[in-house]
C-alpha cells in the first residue's frame, strides 16, 4: 500500500475538500495523485504558501509552507 499525505494543512486546503491521507495500490498511482494535487494547489490556492513533495519508500508527503 502506497500513501499520499499532506502536512501543515492551510485554510485553502481545508476549504478545497481534498483528503489529507490517501492510499493507493501502486507507487505510480500515488505519485501521479500527489503531482496532480500540487498542480491544483498551485493554480487555485491563495498564493501565500509553497508546496513540495517528498518521496520516501514509495510514500509521498506534500508539505505546505509559508512563502518568504
Amino acid at each position: 500500500m502506497y500513501k499520499v499525505k499532506v502536512e501543515n494543512v492551510c485554510r485553502c486546503f481545508l476549504k478545497s475538500g481534498m483528503a489529507e491521507n490517501l492510499d493507493f495500490d501502486t507507487e505510480d498511482k500515488a505519485k501521479e495523485k500527489a503531482q496532480k494535487m500540487i498542480e491544483k494547489m498551485q493554480a487555485n490556492f491563495c498564493k501565500k504558501h509553497e508546496f513540495s513533495i517528498n518521496e520516501q519508500f514509495g510514500d509521498f508527503t506534500i508539505y505546505i509552507k509559508d512563502r518568504v
